[in-house]
């Protein structure tokens, strides 16, 4: 006969049991191809360079989190700075993935093409990694004391990402995305790149 408390530490195994199962460790390194509305790019992932942000990206990509997903934060001028996206098209899907990954510390540096989570700005930037993700244009090195943790870098296809659309710089409202998806960005962003898929290969 189960007690409540029987009951609540069977419930709480069966929750751990489904995390669990639902959680990839990636492999040690792996090549994911973006093809995108301006042309395709490599992205070479090393976990040792990130172990949890190398997991979390990997099971994004199985699970086809990035496809059609929009560039909407794209920094050229006044110089190059990144090429920002990860909020998914559907709602429904952004809210299922928002959440937070465990911290890595710094290995590599924000150099030019490396790919990098976005935070978001509390005061701190520990533990608020999800599922943006931003390409370093230049030598962002800056940005390594402040948390930013590059997890891979891009092998081919560099010159694509510095063709995205730009025009727009910060003017989409991640709020908005997030509520609203796709649509919101069509209606009133509609010169944006996208994501068409993302593939391990």
């Amino acid at each position: 006969m189960y007690t409540t408390s029987n009951l609540l530490i069977l419930f709480s195994c069966l929750s751990l049991a489904i995390v669990s199962s639902a959680y990839q460790t990636a492999p040690a390194s792996f090549n994911v191809l973006f093809t995108t509305t301006k042309g395709s790019f490599n992205l070479y992932v090393n976990r040792s360079w990130a172990p949890n942000g190398a997991d979390h990206f990997y099971q994004l990509v199985q699970s086809e989190y990035y496809n059609e997903n929009a560039f909407f934060r794209v920094i050229q001028s006044p110089t190059p700075f990144v090429a920002q996206w990860g909020i998914s098209g559907s709602p429904e899907i952004s809210e299922k993935w928002n959440i937070t990954i465990p911290d890595d510390p710094i290995f590599q540096s924000n150099l030019p093409g490396t790919v990098t989570y976005a935070a978001e700005m509390n005061g701190t930037m520990a533990c608020c990694r999800t599922t943006q993700l931003f390409i370093n244009y230049v030598n962002n090195s800056r940005l390594d004391a402040m948390g930013f943790v590059p997890f891979g870098i891009i092998t081919k296809g560099f010159n694509v990402t510095m063709d995205f659309y730009s025009g727009y710089g910060e003017e989409p409202d991640q709020t908005e995305i997030y509520s609203e998806g796709n649509p919101y960005l069509e209606k009133n962003f509609p010169l944006l790149d996208y994501i068409v898929t993302a593939n391990v290969v």
